[in-house]
């Protein structure tokens, strides 16, 4: 177990834990404005009226956080290839 061993396992575990805390609670918000939206869809077919198919506030928010938790959970991902790369790694 080598500095270049060290270093890629500090440097995978902090890209873990900055992409998790980023990540996490971008997709919670995600998924509770997908299922308020859900709700909303539910209610308008039982009320029996089209619903206008154009983009509101919330279809975008739900867009934008779905990228943002998308983008840092890539940055977790690559944390844990650098763990792993770590552990493979002979120096």
């Amino acid at each position: 177990m080598g500095p270049v061993n060290l270093l890629l396992w500090a440097i995978g575990v902090v890209l873990i834990v900055v992409g998790y805390t980023r990540a996490a609670p971008a997709w919670r918000r995600y998924s509770a404005l997908r299922a308020q939206d859900q709700n909303v869809q539910r209610y308008e077919q039982w009320r029996g009226g089209p619903r206008d198919d154009g983009k509101t506030g919330a279809s975008v928010a739900m867009e934008v956080l779905r990228r943002t938790a998308r983008t840092w959970g890539a940055v977790a991902v690559a944390g844990f290839v650098l763990v792993f790369l770590g552990f493979l790694v002979r120096a």
